[in-house]
């Protein structure tokens, strides 16, 4: 494997972590609010993001390379309303987005076929990410403000439940 693109790969695994750090202050913020809702939302998300880590590790094992854990800091995000984690969300998964396509870039300048269709399902994943926050901003701003309006959206992220991403499942 070229050494950027292992380096950049490495370095993903402990930004994803990251992002599970991150989204388990977005739920402690909902959760010492009284919204269990928007807590669940991103309980999962810190799920997924730890998932993440995971499929990289995986596939720098499939592919003899080592992968070396690092201290992941801490969030330190303050918040003054419900709307603030959701747009510091949305700004997270752009940045991620970026990352992606930093290594999708560096595997494709060395013609890493395989690291590139390994991302693929990254590119993907990152689109409906990005999808999601965008939606949750949306519909802060446009109900967030009545109380009926923050409670069923509050309720309708309650729903959410964690589903195993594809390549996780196969293992």
């Amino acid at each position: 494997m070229d050494k950027k693109v292992y380096k950049l790969m490495n370095d993903q695994i402990n930004k994803e972590l990251y992002s599970a750090y991150l989204y388990l202050q977005f739920a402690d913020y909902y959760k010492e609010n009284g919204l269990n809702g928007f807590a669940n939302w991103y309980e999962i998300q810190a799920q997924e993001e730890r998932d993440h880590a995971l499929i990289f590790r995986n596939y720098l094992h499939e592919n003899d390379e080592k992968a070396r854990l690092e201290a992941i800091p801490q969030p330190d995000k303050k918040f003054k309303n419900f709307l603030e984690p959701l747009e510091a969300g949305l700004a997270h998964e752009k940045f991620v987005t970026g990352l992606i396509n930093n290594i999708y870039a560096a595997a494709d300048a060395v013609k890493d076929y395989r690291a590139m269709k390994f991302l693929d399902w990254f590119i993907e994943e990152q689109q409906e990410e990005e999808d999601n926050a965008s939606s949750m901003v949306s519909q802060m701003k446009l109900f967030g403000k009545d109380p009926k309006g923050l409670y069923d959206l509050d309720r309708e992220y309650q729903a959410r439940a964690y589903k195993v991403p594809s390549p996780l499942a196969k293992n």
